[in-house]
Order: structure tokens, then C-alpha cells, then sequence
């Protein structure tokens, strides 16, 4: 019997008799087409594989269905430069900007800090509904980007959490991640104190001991549906609710209307000296690694 691969959608649960919420995510098709897009050394490309299922596991979390979560890593000495990957609207993109000659003297699995150094992670909520931002930064002083997400929540949010990641690929050799998420909910109103949201709150720890028992080769398997693993961690709980599902595509907002319009904003001059000897403005766009050629007129 031939199994359909669950990939390219999040699901959403939670556990109401442990104060506990979750979500899962697993990455395929999605996944194959930003990576393609760029072509990066193994390396670079499990980087920024972790990074966008982050976005789309912490993403799909948004009650504004226009909102936007990015995910951001600029350094100045390390190999990689720059990371950059956002979701929207079940969409994700992102790319990375590193030294490839530093890289090449690096050992085949390189770790974090030598990615990195010294280096910080931003995640970025735009809410488009209300106009708020919330921005929280902590250092990349783990093992994985899955652990500095996760210092971010019990850091910036205080709420205990953890995120889990798992990166494979099919038998066809083509991209498969995956994606756990867990915290524990505040008890009380909204605007008055936060009780028991301590790590160690006996609620929390039974939660994260189940949580923890999830491997990452279970996480990067299309061969199991998202439910089977909600099931497998949580089957002896008295109640588990799923919620809905959140559909994941690559995408880009880099159309040629769009790029028109940005550069319609700059005078006729400054629009001139982009232009090559043709009258065009070549633009790149390192989402998708595609090149856009607009008439500086």
C-alpha cells in the first residue's frame, strides 16, 4: 500500500488538562523549491532548511492572517553574513549571505558558533491588523537555531517552551523537515500576574518529558501523518484537541508589478544612474534568486 507524504502543512493542538499547547509542522515540496532556488553547499543548506521550518512552525502560530513573523541573524565576523527567512500567509522564503572560502575551510558539519561566532538571533511579529511590532534578540549560544528559538520564548516571553527540529530527506533524496512546538499557557486573566509558568511546574515537566521522547528522524518523516506524532506523544492524556490545518508554500512577493512600483518612487535621475547602458534596471531578488529587468523610464 503506498502511502500519500504529509508534508507542507502545520497542525495545531492542545492538552486542556495540562495547560499545554502545541504545533507541528512538516516541510517537503515547499522546501525543495527555496532551497533549489540557490543551489548552497550542504551546509548552508541544513542552515537555512532549520530556519524556515522555524519560521513556519512559530509562524503559523498567527491569529492575523496578514501578519508576518521574520527571522533574522546578521554578523559581522562570522562565516555566515546574513540569514534571513519570513512566513506569511502560510508562505515561506528565506536565503543566506556567507563566505564560501571561510566555509570551505570549515569541517563538513560545521557547528553554530563556527557558522556564526559571536552572533544573535531577532525574531521579528508584524501584526498587519493592528500595526504592532514585537521584536525579542537573544545570542546563538546553542547547539541549533531550534535552541536559540526556543531561549527566545522562555527569555523574551517567559513562557516555557519547547521547539524541536528534524531535517531528512525521502527516498527520492529530495528535502523533508520537520517541526515540534510546546509551551506551557499562563494560568490566569490576561493583564494580571502569570501563574505557574515555571519550568519546573509539575504540569510543564510532564509535558516537556513527553515532548523530549521526539526524535528527529520522526519529525523529518512524510511517512507519518502529523496526528500519528501528536498521538504517539500524548495518547495517554485524557484529552488532546487538534485544531485546524495551515497549508505551507514557498513564496515571494517579488513580482515585477511590485518592483516597478518601489522604483517609481525614486526620481528620474537616481532611476537613470541604475540603469545599464541599455535603459534597464537589473534587480535581484535573493529570495528566489530570480533577476528582474525594468525600464529605468
Amino acid at each position: 500500500m503506498t502511502t500519500t507524504p504529509d508534508t507542507d502543512r502545520a497542525i495545531g493542538f492542545t492538552i486542556p488538562g495540562r495547560h499545554a499547547r502545541g504545533r507541528m509542522v512538516r516541510l517537503g515540496p515547499a522546501l525543495g523549491e527555496v532551497l533549489a532556488a540557490h543551489a548552497y553547499p550542504p551546509a548552508i543548506e541544513a542552515l537555512l532548511g532549520e530556519a524556515l521550518t522555524l519560521v513556519a512552525l512559530i509562524g503559523s502560530t498567527l491569529k492575523d492572517p496578514a501578519g508576518q513573523l521574520t527571522m533574522q541573524s546578521r554578523t559581522e565576523t562570522g562565516v555566515v553574513t546574513l540569514l534571513v527567512c519570513d512566513y506569511r500567509g502560510g508562505e515561506v522564503r528565506g536565503y543566506v549571505e556567507y563566505d564560501a572560502d571561510r566555509l570551505a575551510a570549515l569541517p563538513e558539519q560545521p557547528t553554530l558558533f563556527a557558522l556564526f561566532g559571536q552572533g544573535y538571533l531577532a525574531i521579528t511579529f508584524d501584526l498587519a491588523t493592528t500595526g504592532e511590532r514585537y521584536q525579542g534578540i537573544v545570542p546563538l549560544d546553542g547547539d541549533t537555531l531550534a535552541a536559540a528559538a526556543e531561549s527566545y520564548f522562555i527569555q523574551s516571553e517567559q513562557i516555557p517552551t519547547i521547539v524541536r527540529v528534524g531535517l531528512g530527506r525521502d527516498a527520492t533524496g529530495a528535502p523533508i523537515a520537520g517541526g515540534l512546538f510546546l509551551q506551557h499557557l499562563p494560568e490566569g486573566e490576561e493583564g494580571r500576574e502569570r501563574l505557574h509558568t515555571k519550568l519546573d511546574h509539575p504540569e510543564w515537566e510532564h509535558v516537556a518529558a513527553l515532548g523530549g521522547t521526539m526524535g528527529a528522524d520522526e519529525l523529518a518523516d512524510a511517512a507519518v501523518p502529523l496526528e500519528t506524532l501528536i498521538w504517539r506523544l500524548f495518547n495517554e492524556e485524557e484529552n488532546v484537541r487538534t485544531l485546524g490545518e495551515t497549508r505551507i508554500s514557498r513564496g515571494c512577493r517579488c513580482t515585477p508589478e511590485h518592483i516597478a512600483a518601489v522604483l517609481s518612487r525614486f526620481p528620474a535621475e537616481d532611476r537613470a544612474a541604475m540603469a545599464n547602458e541599455d535603459g534597464v534596471i537589473m534587480v535581484d531578488c535573493h529570495f528566489c534568486a530570480t533577476q528582474f529587468p525594468v525600464p529605468a523610464a
